[in-house]
């Protein structure tokens, strides 16, 4: 074996030819043997040189036909023993339409518009297989359906792109259907609304979606013959807008911080009103920018009382408490666009209490704009007043003066 190229002996006594060529043509026999001898050499086997299958005539890398004519496209190889031809539609399921013509040529008679795409030629024999592919393009057919649609959430919208299928051999347009995906419809089936593509567009972005809800979106291409099929559904949930107590700052950089809340919210009775005091959050990467303080009468809703306490301080005084009344505080802390979660609530209940109101009283008093016009009206009636007041005084005096002057003038006598 040394003195032919590329031929070597495996320890499990396999030959190996790594070329074949006529040197290797002839009768083989193999004899096992070890210290003992051997029990006699093996049938023999015959090695044959054959030829796998090679093209002599492949199909063009496409092809262009109307529907209903007739279209060939032809394929031919040549191999040792001779190969078989077959040929198949790439992502077809079941058997095809398509018949072979004694030239192994792929004959479509009529072509129709589920012929488009692309078709393999295959040749097999004992040896090996090979194959080459080819497009067909179906003219004068509806567009065929867009694939690859996908679907990119945003707040309140979706951005939905996706690649056009053949259009038919003719201008095709886009649009894009979509319905929201309700629990209990008030209807048993859902409303779908359309919008148009621009031409040439290939995404469109959807606006005006609920938030946290699912949204089915399809796209549908048109074109003079008529619409295409729908594109598979895809289903998505538009983002909401962040629920935040306090507006916050946007941040300079993308940072993942937990932010706890303020701890040991405690409420002290004092003359001048309700003092809370707090022990700040746990310590955070980011700087903490501040405090709101938030209550709620009588077990309802929560309103934001001050939104700008300052980071530094553990203590804020609530005045201006309507008497006989039940209140509960709690604090949130930010950090630029971080918000933490409530701390722990405290209660507070004025009954018995002396509390006078104040600027920063509820909103069951009457508001700061409807106080001030209150006191501006009567402050402008008082005045009214002191000045009718002081005009009747003065009238009353030049009119006594006049009398006690007609008084004392001598009567005029007349004679005659």
């Amino acid at each position: 074996l040394s003195q032919l190229p590329g031929w070597s002996l495996r320890p499990d006594g396999s030959i190996v030819i790594a070329t074949g060529n006529d040197d290797a043509l002839g009768l083989y026999r193999c004899t096992p043997y070890n210290s003992y001898g051997t029990a006699g050499e093996s049938r023999p086997t015959r090695v044959l040189l054959k030829d796998p299958p090679s093209f002599t005539v492949r199909p063009k890398e496409e092809y262009f036909q109307e529907v209903g004519r007739e279209l060939v496209i032809p394929c031919a190889a040549h191999g040792d023993p001779p190969p078989t031809i077959t040929w198949l539609k790439v992502g077809s399921v079941g058997k095809s339409s398509a018949q072979v013509d004694g030239n192994s040529s792929l004959v479509l008679h009529p072509l129709i518009k589920e012929q488009h795409g692309v078709w393999e030629c295959t040749a097999t024999n004992r040896v090996a297989s090979v194959t080459t592919a080819t497009s067909v393009h179906v003219l004068g057919t509806s567009p065929h359906a867009v694939t690859n649609v996908s679907v990119l959430p945003l707040q309140l919208a979706a951005n939905i792109s996706w690649e056009p299928g053949f259009d038919g051999g003719y201008f095709q347009r886009f649009s894009v259907w979509y319905t929201p995906l309700v629990k209990h419809p008030p209807r048993a089936h859902h409303d779908w609304v359309s919008l148009s593509v621009p031409a040439g567009a290939q995404h469109l972005l959807v606006e005006n979606l609920q938030p946290d809800t699912s949204y089915q979106f399809s796209v549908l291409a048109q074109n003079k013959l008529g619409s295409g099929p729908f594109s598979q559904i895809v289903t998505s949930v538009p983002r909401g807008f962040p629920v935040t107590t306090v507006p916050p700052e946007p941040p300079a950089m993308t940072v993942h911080v937990f932010l706890s809340p303020p701890r040991a919210l405690t409420a002290n009775e004092t003359v001048r009103g309700v003092l809370l005091r707090w022990d700040p959050p746990s310590p955070s990467p980011v700087a903490l920018s501040g405090y709101a303080l938030e209550l709620r009468q009588d077990k309802g809703g929560w309103e934001v009382l001050e939104r700008s306490i300052p980071g530094t301080d553990t203590q804020v005084l609530v005045p201006g408490l309507i008497k006989d009344a039940f209140y509960e505080f709690r604090l949130v802390a930010f950090a630029g666009s971080y918000i933490s979660d409530p701390s722990n609530t405290v209660n507070v209940s004025t009954a018995g209490m002396e509390v006078y109101p104040s600027r920063t009283q509820l909103p069951e008093l009457l508001p700061q704009p409807v106080l001030a016009g209150v006191i501006g009206g009567i402050c402008f009636l008082s005045v009214a007043v002191i000045f009718s007041t002081m005009a009747a005084c003065i009238m009353n005096r030049r009119r006594a003066a006049r009398s006690r002057k007609r008084r004392q003038d001598p009567p005029l006598v007349f004679s005659p």
